[in-house]
């Protein structure tokens, strides 16, 4: 592809997907901070934002299909993708430019090879690939739990995934990874692990919740950056009959033999039917060598608005003073404190235990 982004530390924020589901959510609470261009495939789509008064005296939209090969340019102070970028266009185009970028949206598969990418690319600016669950809101609270533990030998994560709470067709992309088995960290070593199996009841914010493993970046860097042994995501839903469902479509096999194009109509509507709003409860369970920590977030604004606020303070990450260049994950932010502060000060309850 032939796009080309310029570095300009004076310019606006490039959020590709700036009014999308989650890019709405970014749009709104990073207009207060910076000048912004969105991007999408309908630039037309976006033009509620600007009618609803979004608080920013700069936001323009401008068409980036990253499905055509028509090519985009741009002069950028920062880039954040809130979209999947399957050719790694916008990964390239920033990285390859020394613009400052960051990633909420990459499955573990797409994580680790834009790690390889960005290490080839030699990167000038800092690259920050924030797509553990809810924008690497996830691995902030892990390693921040971690942090008053002397650190994480085991951390659990469970998800309670709300059925009526809006939402656009790539956050329920992970449906699609039902069917591949994937690898984990259990006791120092590695393991592989089949989606939507090692189920468990556990209380999310009130809610007894059946959770079972999913496939999540988290489970790939965490042991990295913090030396966890173990690490384990699982998902439950707020509504039983969902999660009922979602199990019994893979103990039929669905994921597997109905992998291709021609289910996906039927593998989607387990999952995707967005309603008009619901909470987002995720769990954090954290064993270090000082003892166990438990926190749970809770969004009342849903998975859109904490999932913004992860790519918010990844851009805060990678634009603050102290950035460095190279490639970094959430949890390896040297001002854990303020990054939870920040998310509480946005209407976010994080209740530690």
């Amino acid at each position: 592809m032939n796009d080309f982004l310029e570095l300009d530390t004076a310019g606006p924020v490039l959020i590709v997907g700036g009014y999308g589901t989650v890019g709405t959510a970014l749009t709104q609470l990073a207009a207060t901070e910076w000048p912004l261009l969105l991007t999408g495939r309908n630039p037309e789509r976006g033009s509620h934002l600007i009618s609803e008064g979004v608080p920013s005296p700069n936001v323009a939209l401008r068409k980036w299909d990253l499905n055509q090969a028509e090519p985009f340019a741009a002069k950028v102070r920062a880039v954040i993708s809130t979209v999947n970028d399957p050719n790694d266009r916008v990964l390239r185009a920033a990285v390859g430019s020394g613009i400052p970028y960051v990633d909420v949206t990459r499955w573990t598969s797409r994580v680790t090879r834009a790690i390889t990418l960005a290490t080839l690319l030699k990167p000038t600016a800092p690259v920050l690939l924030s797509s553990g669950w809810m924008g690497g809101v996830t691995n902030i609270v892990a390693a921040f739990l971690a942090k008053e533990l002397g650190g994480a030998d085991h951390v659990d994560v469970a998800i309670r995934y709300d059925t009526s709470d809006q939402a656009g067709a790539d956050s329920v992309d992970f449906i699609d990874r039902l069917g591949l088995d994937f690898e984990v960290r259990k006791g120092g070593k590695a393991a592989v692990v089949r989606p939507l199996t090692d189920t468990r009841w556990v209380d999310i914010a009130g809610h007894r919740t059946k959770v079972a493993r999913l496939d999540t970046p988290e489970q790939f860097t965490l042991p990295l950056t913090l030396g966890a042994g173990s690490v384990a995501t699982r998902i439950g839903f707020s509504s039983n009959t969902s999660t009922t469902a979602l199990l019994a479509a893979r103990t039929a096999g669905l994921f597997r033999w109905g992998s291709g194009e021609r289910w996906a109509p039927l593998r989607r509507s387990l999952l995707y039917s967005p309603g008009s709003g619901g909470i987002a409860h995720v769990r954090v369970d954290v064993k270090g060598p000082l003892g166990e920590r438990t926190a749970v977030i809770s969004d009342p604004q849903g998975q859109a608005h904490l999932t913004a606020l992860g790519g918010l303070l990844g851009l805060f990450n990678v634009l603050g003073a102290a950035a460095e260049p190279g490639v970094s994950f959430p949890e390896s932010s040297t001002a854990l404190g303020s990054a939870v502060a920040k998310l509480e000060s946005h209407g976010v309850t994080i209740l530690r235990s």
